[in-house]
Order: structure tokens, then sequence, then C-alpha cells
């Protein structure tokens, strides 16, 4: 059975994974959670040493998460949130996994729609040019815009002290520069006819990652013929991975990881 690797995204700790890796060893898997490039081990030592984690981007990442399968007996599973998300069909798409599971994932090369809400998250990056070479934090009240909107704002603001942390602005801005880029590292191969499949969650409600991001997302599929399904959340924002809900995403992630026969 593959090892499931969970990938975090911007703003949050390899350590939000915790429930899920128990919930999927329950299912019988060996799992990991590697944290990015820079950023250690715990929240608060990432909140005590925010330039650990500046000026890493997307290729760096990228590159980070490959090493860590390198000492695995076979291609893992990936499920991944947010710019997770992208880095699980980044290294699907290179033929590195057996099979990826990407929640409200990051827009990838191709992908055109651009959402007021979606501007309006990344603003606390996109305001200061600078923020490129930096980590950057959300506030607690950014963090309720961005990620807990479909929350009681008591669980939004719990959720931010638990588990938020500064993350790097330049995988932001490389991926907001992506259909203008020829060798954009937010390129995915999505014409790969060998890879395993995918499934895309999209969150209804997600301020961050618009459902139309995600369905524009699997269009940029259309020309393989591996299976690419998606799933919605209607009434869930970007904060489905981590907040009171969290189950449900993982049940169905099981369900549609079985039918896979993985």
């Amino acid at each position: 059975m593959p090892t499931i690797v969970f990938i975090h995204g911007l703003w949050l700790h390899s350590t939000s994974w915790q429930p899920w890796q128990e919930f999927f060893a329950e299912a019988g898997y060996a799992t990991i959670a590697p944290e990015w490039p820079g950023t250690p081990g715990t929240v608060a030592e990432a909140r005590a040493t925010p330039e650990s984690a500046a000026n890493h981007g997307i290729d760096d990442v990228t590159n980070h998460l490959l090493a860590n399968l390198e000492d695995l007996d076979e291609p893992p599973i990936l499920i991944g949130h947010s710019f997770g998300g992208m880095f699980a069909e980044k290294i699907l798409g290179l033929g590195k996994a057996a099979a990826a599971v990407a929640i409200d994932a990051a827009q990838i090369k191709g992908v055109l729609p651009l959402p007021l809400s979606a501007l309006h998250s990344t603003l606390p990056v996109f305001k200061n040019p600078a923020n490129i070479h930096r980590a950057v934090s959300l506030t607690a009240e950014e963090f309720r815009y961005s990620f807990g909107n479909t929350l009681a704002p008591e669980e939004s603001d719990a959720l931010w002290e638990q588990w938020t942390i500064p993350s790097p602005g330049k995988p932001l801005f490389e991926a907001a520069a992506a259909n203008f880029a020829l060798h954009s590292p937010a390129k995915v191969a999505t014409d790969n006819e060998d890879r395993g499949p995918l499934l895309l969650i999209a969150g209804g409600k997600d301020h961050t990652v618009p459902e139309v991001i995600t369905k524009a997302t699997q269009k940029q599929y259309r020309h393989s013929s591996a299976v690419t399904d998606l799933i919605e959340f209607p009434d869930r924002g970007h904060s489905l991975t981590i907040d009171g809900g969290w189950r449900e995403v993982a049940e169905t992630s099981l369900e549609w990881l079985r039918k896979q026969g993985l």
C-alpha cells in the first residue's frame, strides 16, 4: 500500500495534517507530512524565525518534496491543500506519484479566472512588492476572510492561533505571473497520459481558491485520458482541511482512493 504524503499550502504548518494522518493510519496507510524548505518543525519555532521560510519559490518547494520521496519504496499517494495541491499536481505530472488529491489547489499555468475574492485573499502579500523575498503572516482578520469565511469567528480565530505560520511570498508572485512566463514554475504536465489518477476538490465558498479556479483547472487536463475527477463541497471555504468538517473531506478522499484500487 503506497505511503500517503500530505502537503500543506501557504500559512499552515505541516502539523495541521495530524488529524488526517491519524485517520489514514487507522485505514492502514503509512503517512508523512514534510515541511517546506526552511520551515522549522513546530508552529512556535516557525513564528519565531520567519526569515527561515523566506524566498523559497515553487521550484524550491517541489524539489524539496521530491527529495523527501526518494526514500519511499514505491510512488506515494499525494494529498495537498492550496499550494500543496499545486505541488501534488506537479509531482503527479512528473510521474513520481501513484495518485493525487488536490484540495482547493492553487492556480496553475493556463488557468485564467482570477476572481476578486482571490485577489483580496492574497492582498497581504501583493500589497508590497518586496514581499517576493519575505515571509508574510496573516492577521486573524485576514485569516477569517481567506480561510474561515464559512466559520464562526471563534472557530476561525482558534484555527489561526493553532496552525498559522509566516510563509514565503515568492510562490504567489510566481503563480500570478504564470500566464505571462514561457517557463513558469507553475506549469503542470496536464497532458501526461501515463500519470496516476487525480482528484480535484473544490470548496464552493472558498475565497482564496474559488470553485471557478478548480473547474478551470480540470479543463486543463482535457488532453489527457488519465482519470481527472472533481468533487465539490458547496458550503465549504478554504479551511475545509482543518476546520470542524475536515473528516468529511478526508472520508471522501479515502473513498475515492479505494475506488482507484489504492
